[in-house]
């Protein structure tokens, strides 16, 4: 018998926390049993037991927070494996003895036999794995755009990944024959974690021996894994499954996910009771009793004690077209609702006079195409607002989740909400404040075509701290837009008009642009945002201002 420890393993960097001790000391645990249920921000995550033996003692307990490298517990583990082939070894070694003594220059020759690998291969075979896409849980593979057997390019399109977010593909980094495909829809995709095979042309310029290195890479991947010899390197990749997420925007360890799939229940419909709202088992029990009760709200319940909207068979009424949401849309909704349902949203309407703005783009359309660039309303309104959230802070700002303080940025990052055929998604331009006109016109423009060609990452769309949504080129003279939470204010544009306008002794025609904002009641007052608005409408009025 031997003692080992059981460290942390290597889990993509940063803190997290003890939220499951599954043993005790005195269990006899097999490999691959759950040891302890550890969450961070985003996720919650099983570390399976790297080997066999029984709990000497345990060194952490539940709501520690720990980091690669710490200890978990100490085993004691079966040795007789190892015992018996150090017994070998001598036998080995006197049967071995003769033949060495007999020949002792059949070492030599013994590597001659892998000389004839030499020949120059004009193909090898490379396993492309998941790239860094700013984000490494809850990404879900919704397309495999390739087969076996395919021949693709080099940026040809793999996989569709989403995020809470976005959609994203990833592209190839080589052109050749798909031999292999791993992933699957439906799959968690990290960081690292393996797509497909494929077999690619090496430069016939490139070494013999570096082309035989290079393909013999994926056997080597392959014959790693079992002599790694240490158990935080080990642990990941024994039981990878805990970590993916059927219910991303939920947080519920793995065991409470079977139980609520056992029972065939979302947890979406439940309330968690645990740390962060976090889903216990006994949050399960309780609904599966209020189930059997008649008390829990169906999954088309609109919460907080509402009664559900009815299911209803509209086939019943002429034909239909049953179409699936996208998860980026389902994912939309959710947040809309909860957005809706935990804000108390006030909102507040006005029309601006932009003649002047409008005169002033409309003369600088030479300079725009010289640049490259489209001029449109957005890049004003983006640093009209920069200028109003720094002479109003409290717009600048965020509640914290335990509404007990607000916590007030130091920095100006605003969204901008964009339609795409996936759903809506709001990539945030950075340091608005710090940026020219021009620069706003090219980055809009820019964030505007990566995310309808769902090429936005999760990075490009977090950070925010205000939200412009436009629906100037569809039309409308006003709309309610629902705050994009933990912001605590959004503004809406409508289509710009030309109206009569009194200036004090007669009507003359002015461009008027209809704006909204609402704002969160509990954060802002309807003072501040008067103020607000008023400086916003001034600024726009008069672009001079935004010079001052």
């Amino acid at each position: 018998m031997a003692k080992e420890t059981v460290k942390i393993p290597d889990l993509g960097g940063g803190s997290v926390d003890v939220i499951e001790v599954c043993v005790a000391v005195g269990d006899v645990v097999a490999k691959e049993d759950s040891l302890v249920v550890l969450e961070s921000d985003k996720a919650s995550m099983e570390i399976p037991s790297p080997m066999a033996g029984k709990v000497l003692s345990i060194s952490l307990k539940e709501g520690a927070t720990v980091e690669a490298g710490d200890a978990i517990l100490e085993l004691e583990v079966e040795v007789e494996a190892e015992t018996e082939a150090e017994d070998a070894k001598p036998d080995a070694k006197d049967q071995a003895a003769p033949a060495a003594s007999a020949a002792p220059e059949k070492t030599a020759p013994a590597a001659e036999p892998a000389q004839p690998a030499k020949p120059e291969k004009s193909s090898a075979r490379e396993m492309i794995k998941v790239p860094d896409v700013g984000s490494s849980d809850g990404i879900d593979v919704i397309e495999v755009c390739v087969a076996v057997g395919d021949v693709i390019s080099e940026g040809d399109s793999l996989l569709v990944l989403e995020s809470d977010k976005a959609s994203m593909e990833v592209p190839s980094p080589y052109s050749g024959k798909i031999t292999k495909i791993v992933m699957k829809v439906g799959d968690s995709a990290k960081v690292g974690a393996e797509i497909a095979e494929i077999e690619r042309e090496i430069d016939a310029t490139v070494d013999v021996s570096d082309a035989k290195v290079e393909a013999s890479a994926p056997e080597k991947e392959t014959s790693t894994p079992p002599v790694a010899s240490s158990p935080a390197s080990a642990a990941p990749a024994a039981k990878p499954e805990p970590t993916v997420t059927s219910h991303a925007d939920v947080y519920a360890g793995p065991a409470v996910r079977k139980l609520a799939r056992e029972f065939g229940l979302e947890l979406e419909q439940m309330t968690g009771t645990g740390p962060k709202g976090r889903i216990l088992k006994e949050d399960v029990q309780q609904f599966v009793k209020d189930l059997a009760q008649g008390k829990a709200s169906g999954a088309g319940s609109s919460g907080a004690g509402l009664p559900s909207i009815p299911d209803i068979d509209f086939s019943q009424f002429g034909e239909i077209d049953i179409q699936p949401l996208t998860k980026l849309h389902k994912l939309t909704a959710l947040n809309m609702h909860r957005s809706w349902v935990n804000l108390p949203h006030v909102t507040q309407f006005d029309e601006v006079d932009i003649s002047e703005l409008e005169d002033f783009r409309t003369g600088l359309k030479r300079d725009a195409e010289q640049r490259g660039v489209k001029l449109t309303p957005l890049p004003f309104l983006l640093k009209a607002a920069a200028v109003a959230l720094q002479a109003h802070p409290k717009f600048n700002a965020s509640l914290s989740a335990d509404g007990e303080n607000m916590v007030y940025k130091k920095y100006i990052n605003i969204g901008i909400a964009v339609d795409t055929p996936a759903g809506l998604v709001v990539p945030v331009i950075r340091d608005v404040d710090k940026k020219s006109l021009w620069d706003l016109a090219a980055e809009t423009a820019e964030l505007a075509q990566k995310a309808k060609d769902r090429k936005l990452k999760p990075a490009d769309m977090q950070g925010g701290c205000f939200t412009i949504s436009s629906l100037g080129s569809i039309g409308g003279t006003g709309f309610t837009p629902i705050i994009n939470a933990p912001e605590v204010a959004i503004m809406g544009v409508s289509k710009l008009a030309v109206k009569p306008v009194w200036n004090g002794s007669e009507f003359v025609p002015k461009k008027m642009l209809p704006v909204s904002l609402s704002y969160d009641h509990r954060a802002i007052n309807g003072v501040d945002a008067g103020q607000f608005f008023t400086f916003m409408g001034t600024v726009l009025a008069d672009i001079r201002r935004l010079l001052l």
